[in-house]
């Protein structure tokens, strides 16, 4: 547990320690990122030294985890947040980037076109909690919890603005290789415990789907966990 500002710091730690070993083992790292609040810190971390200068970014590719239905340079686009954060700051060093196309009419053809990415797992997920426990567009209630073929599926009724999106689903979570979990504030805690607890339901709550990956919370929404079980 600790500060948001030591979550982020830690955070592009843990991704730089898994892209390090991505590129040893196979030449190559994935790294699908949420949007949100969640990972901003994060990605301007990995755009600053010490990571800038060791990471191998040209052998990297961020894809994500979903996406809006929304213009790519909207401000609440998930690309453009990747674009401010990591993109620009990197300069000719940025990465590869395989942004979702949840603005497009036929949002059916861009959930396979996106999918036909995904058949290799992704070395890293790093997903953000809401605080109703939603992970990606995967929300409470969804049918989509449910879906166990599709890597990547359209959701056409999301709770919070914009209905339309595009989402990692189940099955493509549960193949990533490596899952990172960040979620800060109070608001979060009640999610955070609730993810955790034994037997939690992914129906109630989609972040129990990530719950053996690696967290990072700070204290704000650790508040209801019991210390002796972390």
């Amino acid at each position: 547990m600790a500060d948001t500002g030591g979550i982020a710091v830690a955070a592009a730690q843990v991704v730089a320690a898994h892209a390090a070993r991505a590129l040893a083992a196979r030449g190559a790292f994935r790294l699908a990122v949420p949007g949100g609040r969640s990972p901003r810190g994060m990605l301007a971390a990995l755009a600053a030294p010490p990571h800038r200068d060791e990471l191998d970014w040209s052998r990297v590719t961020v894809l994500f985890a979903d996406e809006r239905a929304l213009p790519p340079g909207d401000p609440e686009s998930n690309y453009r947040l990747v674009r401010e954060t990591l993109l620009e700051p990197l300069g000719e060093r940025a990465p590869g980037v395989v942004r979702m196309a949840a603005d497009g009419a036929d949002l059916e053809s861009a959930a396979r076109e996106y999918e036909a990415g995904l058949v290799e797992p992704l070395d890293l997920l790093v997903l953000g909690v809401g605080e109703d426990g939603h992970v990606a567009s995967l929300f409470p209630g969804s049918p989509l919890l449910a879906e166990r073929v599709r890597r990547v599926a359209v959701v056409m009724d999301s709770p919070r603005p914009p209905a339309r999106r595009l989402t990692l689903t189940p099955r493509a979570i549960g193949e990533a290789r490596a899952l990172l979990v960040l979620a800060g504030g109070a608001g979060k805690a009640d999610a955070v415990a609730s993810a955790l607890a034994p037997g939690a339901d992914p129906r109630r709550v989609p972040a129990a789907l990530a719950r053996a990956g690696e967290w990072l919370v700070d204290r704000e929404a650790a508040a209801g966990l019991n210390p002796e079980e972390w």
